[in-house]
């Protein structure tokens, strides 16, 4: 929960902290005995999707309105007196969940387990049970041992994020309108700009990791092709947008060596190029920028399987320590923490599972 709300904070993604952790002195059974603790979680709020579900399923539309009109007050102050506060409540929930997950993707992070009570209205990160960073990029890659269909597999993360918003207008029908088809209608129109809003923040970001300073009319087509090119030789997701960095202050090499087939590379390299043409940044200029807009260490799952083991097995917190210290500053890259930007062993990778440890 620590080392992956700091990492996430870091990488400038919205989302809870942890502020401490009290043992309990008893055991939880997990994928095995673990140490029991109780964890002390900071957030702009607790507020969850879930939350108003609640209320709406009992019926208590007069504590949902009261409900609205809090996370109003406490997130969208600006937005307390609109005349209708749970349409206005209920579009900047939307915006904000679009922004995150945009941002998840745009760093290769899973969150695992993305029901609505995971959810939080503020558009915060919260509850790190299975989730992981994606390694050898596969839209599919799934690592919780709870999602054995992959509903919340990388590559599914916007679909299931609209999919929970619409549950949060659900929740919020009886307060739209006073008339059912209306209501449905309001719901509708919101839920409408959720695939607009994530594209658009997920193709700001991926301008940035790209090098780009403009719009292009084929920035989506260059990115997907990146992407499918990541996907069809399973190269690390981190690394690559990293060695792209390196590749555009004038050093193919480290980008070269992650694939096992250069033609591809070349292909879309010509590509990329071709349109950073259209474009007056100077090369070093740019690559300062991308090394801003792509880290170097994420937390790597066989990195915090270690750090857990250590701290559950030997009572040692160094592990964790040291690499809390790489992922709190991701963008410089430095010689002493060289092992945390390489991938994990193919042995590890294989069938790795994370579990919902809260």
């Amino acid at each position: 929960e620590y080392l992956m709300g700091e990492a996430l904070d870091a990488l400038g993604i919205p989302t809870t902290r942890a502020l401490a952790a009290a043992t309990t002195g008893e055991h939880v059974i997990r994928d095995r005995a673990l140490p029991g603790a109780v964890l002390t979680r900071v957030a702009a709020s607790h507020l969850r999707v879930g939350t108003f579900q609640f209320f709406a399923a009992r019926g208590e539309t007069d504590k949902l309105r009261q409900l609205v009109e809090y996370a109003l007050e406490r997130h969208d102050p600006e937005l307390a007196g609109a005349p209708n506060g749970a349409l206005a409540l209920l579009h900047a929930v939307i915006e904000r969940q679009a922004a995150l997950i945009a941002a998840w993707m745009n760093v290769g992070f899973i969150h695992g387990v993305m029901n609505t009570d995971n959810v939080a209205v503020s558009g915060e990160t919260i509850d790190f049970g299975p989730c992981a960073f994606i390694e050898g990029f596969d839209p599919g890659t799934v690592f919780s041992s709870i999602d054995e269909g992959g509903r919340y597999a990388y590559g599914n993360q916007p679909s299931i994020g609209k999919w929970n918003m619409a549950r949060f207008a659900e929740a919020l029908l009886p307060l739209l309108a006073d008339e059912d088809d209306r209501a449905v209608q309001l719901a509708t129109e919101a839920l409408d700009r959720f695939d607009g809003l994530y594209l658009d923040a997920w193709l700001t970001g991926a301008r940035r990791k790209l090098g780009l300073q403009t719009v292009g009319d084929d920035d989506f087509e260059l990115l997907t092709g990146w992407l499918d090119l990541l996907a069809a030789q399973r190269v690390d997701f981190t690394l690559a947008w990293r060695r792209l960095t390196d590749t555009a202050a004038g050093d193919d090499a480290q980008l070269v060596a992650l694939f096992q087939d250069r033609a591809p590379l070349d292909t879309w390299l010509a590509r990329w190029r071709d349109r950073l043409s259209a474009e007056s940044a100077e090369p070093a200029f740019r690559a300062d920028a991308m090394r801003r807009a792509n880290p170097i260490y994420v937390a790597r799952n066989h990195l915090v399987e270690e750090a857990l083991a250590a701290a559950v097995d030997y009572d040692a917190l160094a592990p964790f320590e040291r690499l809390l210290a790489a992922v709190a500053d991701p963008y410089a890259e430095r010689l002493a923490d060289v092992r945390f930007a390489h991938p994990a062993p193919p042995e590890f990778t294989a069938g790795y599972r994370t579990f919902c440890g809260t």
